[in-house]
């Protein structure tokens, strides 16, 4: 079973909104990323990761890092 991440969805949802945003990268686009990296991840599911809705996968949360090119701190905060 994969691990899930137990923290402050909620954070976590807008810090990666944010930097996505940041970088210009839509969601549609992020997805793609996450799907070239093996990840399965559809828009609708980023969008609840990012509203808080649904808890983030801890492989999910590691390609989103390397596909932001950003750090987990920055992630996490």
């Amino acid at each position: 079973m994969e691990q899930k991440i137990k923290q402050d969805d909620i954070q976590i949802g807008t810090n990666i909104r944010k930097i996505r945003k940041s970088k210009n990268i839509g969601q549609t686009e992020l997805v793609r990323l996450l799907q070239l990296q093996g990840v399965s991840m559809t828009r609708e599911t980023l969008v609840k990761i990012e509203r808080g809705i649904q808890h983030i996968q801890a492989t999910q949360l590691r390609a989103i890092r390397d596909a932001l090119g950003t750090t987990y701190d920055e992630l996490l905060r």
